[in-house]
């Protein structure tokens, strides 16, 4: 009997590797993409058993790749994984057939215990609008590739107000 193929989706390359490495040591045969495109490349050569895709990824949106996995191979079991947890997500990607959805940090024996329903669902807490806003000017920061003047003037910002702001710690 064949490894189980699982396809790992994930634009933070050091945790992509870290749960690839983990999973092949556990016995899956794993592919990696850190596109949405790069995935559904791998997906078409062979379609995966498993997959766990990122949420928010450069360009092409987790949801979008969830979509089309389903679309091509209704067998697929897709969990979808996010740093920007929010229930109306959560919600989304279960209607669009994900088998679970998990907050990052993960581990591989969290995924693998999520794709066997011997988990509970995950409680998303609500993060407060101080922690919104934060996790909103770090997005658009590294949209930005780090320019603060640019990421100002998308915010709708002054450039030493955005300053300010982020010279302050991460709410909690």
């Amino acid at each position: 009997m064949s490894a189980p193929s699982l396809l790992l989706v994930d634009d933070d390359v050091p945790l992509r590797e870290r749960l690839a490495r983990a999973l092949r040591d556990r016995g899956y045969e794993v592919r990696c993409a850190g596109t949405v495109d790069e995935a559904l490349a791998l997906a078409r050569a062979e379609s995966p058993e498993l997959a766990v895709i990122d949420l928010r990824m450069p360009g092409r949106s987790g949801l979008e790749l969830l979509k089309e996995l389903r679309a091509q191979d209704p067998g697929t079991q897709v969990l979808v994984l996010t740093g920007y947890g929010s229930i109306g997500t959560a919600v989304e990607a279960t209607k669009l057939g994900a088998v679970g959805y998990l907050q990052k940090p993960v581990d591989a024996d969290e995924l693998l215990a999520a794709f066997k329903g011997e988990t509970a669902p995950t409680s998303i807490e609500t993060p407060s609008l101080d922690r919104v806003e934060w996790e909103h000017i770090q997005r658009v920061l590294a949209d930005c590739d780090g320019s603060i003047s640019e990421a100002a003037r998308r915010l709708g910002l002054h450039r030493r107000s955005l300053q300010r702001k982020l010279g302050k710690y991460a709410p909690k």
